[in-house]
C-alpha cells in the first residue's frame, strides 16, 4: 500500500514537472529555431540580468535560451510563462521583431502603441502554443491578480535594459484566449499581420 501511494505521488510530481517539456516540445515543433529551456538556480547574474528583471523566467536573445528557475517548474503559471517567452522567440527568430523595431525607430511618437500591438501578438502566439501543447484552456485572470511580464524579461544581454511594456491584464488575457482557439491567423493586432507567423509555422 505504501509503495502504491508513493508511486502515485512520484508519478503526479513527474507529470507536473513535465509541463515544461510539453510546452517546449510544442513550441519547437511548431516553429524552427526556437530556444531550449535552460533550468537555472536563479535569474540574476544570467545574460546581464539583475534583481529588476523577472526572477522566474526570461528569454535571452543573445544565447537564444529561455532561462527558468528550477523551483518554478511545477507552478501553475509556468506553462503560460514559457509560452509567452516562446511568443517573443517566434517574433525574434522569424522577422516580426525586426519589422517592429524598424517601425518604432521611424515612429517614436507612437512607440507605446506599437509595443502594445507587439505584446498583444506575443500573448496570442503564447495561447496558440499552449493549445498546440494540449494544456487545456488557461485563464490568465485566474492565474494572476496583476499584469504579468510588464517589466524586463526578454532581450539581448544585458537583460536589465530590456523593454518594459504594460497593456493591462485584461488585454493580455483577451489575446492569450484568442490564441488558444488554435488559429494563428487571428494573431494580427492592428497593423501587425500574422503573415510572417504563418509563413514560419510548421503545419
Amino acid at each position: 500500500m505504501f509503495r502504491w501511494v508513493l508511486a502515485v505521488v512520484i508519478g503526479a510530481q513527474a507529470a507536473a514537472a513535465d509541463q515544461v517539456v510539453v510546452v517546449e516540445q510544442a513550441a519547437r515543433a511548431a516553429f524552427d529555431g526556437l530556444p531550449a529551456v535552460q533550468r537555472v538556480d536563479q535569474i540574476a547574474g544570467q545574460c546581464g540580468a539583475d534583481d529588476s528583471v523577472n526572477q522566474i523566467a526570461v528569454y535571452c536573445t543573445t544565447t537564444n535560451q529561455i532561462l527558468l528557475v528550477r523551483n518554478a517548474a511545477e507552478a501553475p503559471q509556468t506553462p503560460y510563462m514559457l509560452a509567452h517567452l516562446y511568443g517573443h522567440a517566434v517574433q525574434v527568430r522569424h522577422g516580426v521583431a525586426d519589422f517592429a523595431l524598424d517601425q518604432i525607430r521611424q515612429r517614436r511618437a507612437e512607440e507605446t502603441m506599437l509595443r502594445g500591438l507587439v505584446t498583444r501578438q506575443v500573448e496570442c502566439i503564447a495561447g496558440f502554443i499552449v493549445a498546440r501543447a494540449g494544456m487545456g484552456q488557461i485563464d490568465l485572470n485566474s492565474l494572476f491578480t496583476t499584469e504579468p511580464f510588464s517589466g524586463s524579461h526578454w532581450g539581448r544581454d544585458p537583460l536589465h535594459i530590456g523593454p518594459e511594456v504594460s497593456i493591462g491584464l485584461a488585454a493580455r488575457a483577451e489575446w492569450f484566449a484568442r490564441g488558444q482557439q488554435g488559429d494563428l491567423a487571428a494573431c494580427a493586432p492592428g497593423e501587425f499581420t500574422a503573415d510572417l507567423l504563418l509563413d514560419a509555422l510548421n503545419r
